[in-house]
């Protein structure tokens, strides 16, 4: 049911988005604004609230085994985005090798691993999180900002997202604790993410023509991402004889629809924003579907 809520608040966010922008409310300039600020503030402080869990030297020793398997994942979406998406043009390939990477997992993992896995899942899903956001604000930013490597490594290193990454590090490994003032006003930001995420989302769809969301390529994404992706990582895990609630949180997280970075990514940096929304909205659709049959199978 706690799935099937968090999909339903995803939807009636992008409604809002959607109806502003046909009462000519969200304008294109507003929603370049938006985009803006929810990236360069919004989602850094979502990114440093993130990483505010009590990672002790026990915790990483008993979860060591979700920290690798988390990072094997993200290898297997980088070995798939060398072939997946050869047919389609630049644009297009920059948001679906994106959406390969980034689900929306950092959004609804932790509520869904909780609701399906008990406590105990809730905290081996915090640090299986972590690989993602890493990779992410990584190799994920750096197809948006490609130029040279160079100029990579210099936009990744002063971006405000890859910023936030290593402040959240820095704090959770060094147990500072930031001044109560300062944690609340980082944590109100950054719950304002999703929200505003949606909203600006909804607005985009607003100018896609509906008879093309079920586009081959968008449909095709959501066959990969939804299904194929956990199906492949369920077998590995099985064939590892991996801990049933371990393989049960790493294949639940693969499941995940496209994140909605991928399409304020593409707003950001003009990739075609429109795709990349149909990626999100199709994706969080079919999920309603294929989230819940994935977790009776993990149960």
């Amino acid at each position: 049911m706690e799935i099937i809520y968090l999909q339903l608040q995803i939807f009636l966010l992008v409604a809002v988005g959607f109806l502003l922008s046909k009462l000519g409310m969200m304008a294109l300039v507003t929603r370049k604004q938006l985009t803006d600020l929810v990236i360069y503030v919004v989602l850094p402080c979502n990114i440093v609230e993130s990483f505010q869990i009590d990672l002790t030297h026990e915790l990483l020793l008993s979860t060591g085994i979700v920290l690798l398997l988390g990072f094997g994942a993200q290898g297997l979406y980088a070995l798939l985005n060398l072939f997946l998406w050869r047919r389609f043009d630049s644009r297009r390939q920059i948001n679906l090798k994106y959406g390969t990477i980034c689900s929306n997992a950092g959004f609804m993992g932790l509520p869904i691993s909780l609701a399906v896995f008990g406590s105990t899942g809730l905290m081996y899903a915090s640090v299986a999180l972590l690989p993602i956001r890493l990779f992410m604000w990584s190799a994920g930013l750096s197809l948006y900002t490609a130029t040279t490597k160079k100029q990579v490594l210099k936009t990744l290193a002063t971006h405000p997202c890859i910023i936030a990454v290593f402040v959240g590090f820095a704090l959770m490994f060094s147990g500072l604790e930031l001044p109560t003032f300062l944690n609340d006003t980082i944590n109100s930001l950054g719950n304002c993410c999703t929200a505003l995420s949606m909203v600006v989302i909804g607005a985009i769809l607003a100018d896609v023509d509906p008879r093309t969301v079920l586009e081959p390529a968008v449909i095709y994404y959501v066959i990969i991402r939804l299904i194929a992706i956990p199906a492949v990582l369920y077998g590995i895990l099985l064939l590892l004889h991996v801990d049933g609630l371990v393989t049960g949180i790493i294949v639940i997280l693969s499941a995940m629809p496209a994140g909605s970075t991928t399409a304020m990514l593409a707003q950001k940096y003009d990739q075609d924003p429109e795709f990349a929304s149909k990626m999100v909205f199709l994706s969080t659709l079919v999920s309603l579907v294929t989230l819940p049959l994935w977790a009776l199978l993990l149960t």
